[in-house]
């Protein structure tokens, strides 16, 4: 039998010249996905200010190009029909799962509601045909939840549909508790709260866990050394929140790391810095100070940014999938300066 002939048959076809092997297999496009106290589109849109072509590294113009691409990708059929839906185990990805199945990523997104940067999380239901999601039934009145290593008190009140405030009060905790993985964690569900108003909904929580509100002090520290404005300040902290929630962390969308989700194959850094909170706010900054001083592109670097709005800014350093995401945490930005600088 011929080594094509093998490899048609399934099996592994080996190239001599260069002692290579190729094996067929699902192809996905990487897209570990974070989560932020938002809520965002299912597909990417673009951007609600395009950014002008000349004003975008060739790395930047790449990854804007990469969403549209999706829809038209061939996909390979998966071996076996999916499952209607699966339970995210620990260290899954969407794009994990979606090749798993034999999925595309953007169609495991758009079936569950998420966006590129939304996080999933262990024991989360997804479903993995057209359709609705599954429904997760929401706690029984006296369901327990025990912490992992990466939660916080505000992804766990989120992910189960309760505030900030309930779930504190459920557990005995005040603001600067600090949870720990094995810890159990009271998750009843409070009574049906009557519509909130308009005014109630438009504006998110300005509540900050210790770490949130540790990360928070420190771009406040930075933003007073470098010599920003409080708009500038209040920019960068609404930036963190979208990104990633005010959270240091080691994983998102695509390589992107820490609390503003800035990427090493773009020329932010290695991952070490990225996840160094201070370097991090110091690269959104930018202007005399940068470290990438001709590589990236920080807020003080950018033109008439003063006269910008918060999310015009933003979107500036960030050339984010979803730009309208910065615009409702500039009040809650504005407190937490006030409050902590």
């Amino acid at each position: 039998m011929s080594a094509f002939q093998e490899f048609e048959k399934g099996g592994t076809l080996r190239l001599d010249a260069s002692h290579t092997r190729i094996r067929a297999a699902a192809v996905s496009i990487p897209a570990a996905v974070l989560g932020v106290a938002t809520t965002l589109s299912a597909v990417p849109a673009a951007a609600a200010e395009p950014v002008p072509a000349d004003d975008i590294r060739p790395a930047d113009a790449a990854t804007n190009r990469l969403l549209p691409a999706l829809a038209g990708s061939p996909r390979i059929a998966p071996a076996s029909t999916a499952p209607a839906s699966c339970v995210v185990q620990p260290g899954d990805t969407v794009s994990s799962i979606a090749a798993r199945y034999g999925l595309a990523a953007a169609d495991v997104l758009a079936w569950n509601d998420l966006g590129w940067r939304s996080v999933i999380y262990p024991g989360q239901t997804l479903a993995l045909t057209g359709g609705s999601a599954p429904t997760t039934p929401a706690p029984a009145a006296s369901a327990d939840y025990t912490v992992v290593a990466g939660d916080t008190l505000f992804a766990i009140a989120q992910r189960n549909g309760l505030s900030v405030d309930a779930l504190l009060t459920a557990n005995g905790l005040g603001h600067d508790s600090i949870i720990y993985p094995g810890q159990t964690l009271s998750i009843a569900a409070p009574a049906p709260d009557p519509a909130p108003s308009p005014a109630t909904t438009s504006t998110p929580s300005t509540v900050l866990n210790a770490p949130q509100a540790e990360n928070a002090g420190m771009i406040i520290r930075i933003g007073r050394e470098l010599g920003v404005s409080d708009r500038g300040i209040a920019i960068a902290l609404a930036t963190a929140m979208v990104e990633s929630g005010m959270r240091n962390l080691e994983w998102g969308d695509r390589d992107s790391l820490g609390l503003f989700q800035q990427r090493p194959s773009t020329g932010w850094g290695t991952p070490a810095q990225l996840r160094d909170p201070a370097h991090a706010t110091k690269l959104f900054f930018g202007g005399a100070t940068n470290p990438n001083t001709g590589k990236t592109r920080g807020l003080l670097d950018v033109k008439g940014w003063q006269s910008m709005t918060l999310t015009k800014a933003a979107q500036a350093v960030q050339y984010s999938a979803f730009p309208d995401a910065y615009a409702k945490w500039e009040a809650p930005a504005t407190t937490w300066l006030a409050t902590l600088g």
